[in-house]
């Protein structure tokens, strides 16, 4: 009886030895489980609104879209003013950029620019970019210089129109005819308004043409969710931009 308790104690039997290998089991369903967590925890980062140049490209239709309405409602104020005074031009090349930005986030990415199409659009993309930069600060600047002069303008109504000075006690100073424009409280008030207007604006799409031109510039130092998804839904699928 002390012999057959010895060999029932050291040997466990078949039943242990399933029972451990269910054990090892349950173990690695367990950790393919936390694996795929982890797959998914980093597959949420590959959210379109996470992908470049998605977020950059819908701001700056956006800032264009407002800069160009503004400058046609200004422009309607009175047909005397100039364009540099509305500066719908600015606001309608930058929407130009952002459609250029949406065809450039559909485009199938290939590591190291394989596909010429991928090269010219990341190319014409960050010439853009600069130029709206460019045309933004100029806007920006024009419109900084007339909301300065006519928050000194002393007007009078003649007809319909009116007449501006920046001292209306010189005789010889330049005086800004207004046609149309109705009562001077549109100039000095409302015109105002607008050109502050112009100004936020004008500096918010700069700064956003900045970043698109920015993130172009270090695409090979810095990695974006950018384009289609190539292969498998792995986040290590995905290519720089």
């Amino acid at each position: 009886m002390g012999t057959e308790e010895k060999q029932q104690a050291v040997d466990p039997g078949p039943n242990a030895n399933k029972s451990q290998a269910g054990e090892k089991g349950v173990a690695a369903v367990q950790e393919g489980k936390g694996g795929g967590g982890a797959g998914l925890a980093g597959d949420r980062h590959t959210c379109c609104g996470c992908r470049f140049p998605l977020l950059v490209a819908l701001l700056q239709l956006l800032l264009g879209i407002s800069i160009t309405a503004v400058a046609f409602i200004m422009d309607s104020i009175s047909p005397s003013l100039l364009a540099r005074e509305t500066p719908h031009w600015a606001g309608i090349i930058v929407c130009l950029v952002s459609l250029l930005g949406f065809f450039l986030y559909f485009i199938t990415y290939l590591p190291d620019e394989k596909t010429s199409m991928q090269f010219v659009a990341k190319l014409l993309y960050f010439l853009l970019c600069t130029v709206g930069l460019v045309l933004s600060v100029l806007a920006l600047s024009f419109a900084g210089h007339h909301y300065t002069q006519v928050s000194n303008f002393t007007c009078d109504e003649v007809g319909a129109d009116c007449h501006c000075k920046l001292d209306p006690e010189d005789p010889i100073a330049r005086t800004f005819l207004y046609t149309e424009a109705g009562e001077c409280s549109s100039i000095t008030s409302t015109l105002k308004l607008y050109f502050l207007l112009q100004i936020a604006l004008n500096l918010a799409q700069a700064l956003v043409c900045l970043v698109g031109a920015f993130i172009m510039w270090k695409h090979r130092y810095q990695v974006f969710f950018v384009g289609m998804q190539m292969g498998s839904p792995s986040v290590h699928q995905w290519q720089k931009v």
